[in-house]
């Protein structure tokens, strides 16, 4: 009964987002979502959850000055960089180095950079996350994911090359949604909205157990917590949130 209700549900959503399924079969969609909607739309996202998260990630991210080097310089590495909405909360002479697998975002990237002078700027990378290989084995001091492993290609891939960049001691910082409890009716929406919401979304997934992966990958130690944040009528909740050492 649940698998009808699902499918029926899955199905109205479909037909309610005919057009863009037509542009994506006519191989519209994917160039129009990566070069122009994509990056606008996580622009203006970033401005709006600024206030939603700014608290946690002040928190989160007040620890990386003990991570810095023996250099004594830290050296950040940002995978799925975006606009940069996280920009504002690395210390003063952070040396950071950004990537994502979308060009397109370095527009914003740079306007970022420009409000947000007290970061050094080591450049922009067009990588995935699971092929990091112009970044040399443990040459980065801390690695900042967030709102990113949802719309990978291979989380676990993704894992092994944050450990490989990692330096001994280094640090990983996460923030993401994950699935819900499958019990309950937000796990319920996510499945129903799955497969729209990837096509429409760039590739992001609302079903991944994101915490299972980083327990299963070999960090020395992991301090993880499980929180909610407040986005109204959409299916991206619980979040996870914390950093790992390797």
């Amino acid at each position: 009964m649940m698998e009808a209700s699902i499918l029926f549900f899955r199905t109205c959503l479909v037909l309610l987002a005919t057009p863009i399924y037509l542009l994506s079969f006519l191989g519209i969609w994917q160039p129009f979502c990566r070069k122009i909607f994509f990056p606008f739309l996580i622009e203006k996202f970033s401005a709006s959850q600024e206030k939603k998260t700014k608290k946690l990630k002040q928190e989160l991210f007040c620890n990386l000055p003990d991570f810095t080097g023996p250099s004594g310089e830290l050296r950040l590495l940002e995978i799925g960089t975006g606009c940069g909405a996280n920009f504002q909360f690395y210390p003063p002479g952070c040396k950071v180095t950004c990537t994502d697998v979308n060009p397109n975002f370095e527009q914003g990237l740079l306007r970022s950079i420009n409000k947000n002078q007290h970061v050094h700027y080591n450049g922009f990378l067009t990588a995935a996350g699971e092929d990091l290989h112009q970044v040399p084995s443990g040459s980065m001091d801390a690695i900042v994911c967030t709102l990113v492993l949802c719309s990978v290609h291979n989380v676990n891939g993704t894992l092994k090359e944050v450990l490989r960049v990692l330096r001994p001691g280094g640090a990983f910082y996460f923030l993401e949604h994950v699935a819900a409890d499958r019990s309950s009716w937000k796990y319920f929406w996510q499945q129903v909205c799955s497969q729209t919401w990837k096509l429409v979304f760039d590739g992001c997934c609302l079903t991944r157990e994101l915490q299972k992966n980083l327990e299963e990958a070999n960090f020395s130690e992991l301090h993880l917590q499980q929180i909610s944040l407040a986005y109204p009528w959409t299916p991206i909740q619980p979040h996870i949130i914390g950093y790992a050492i390797k």
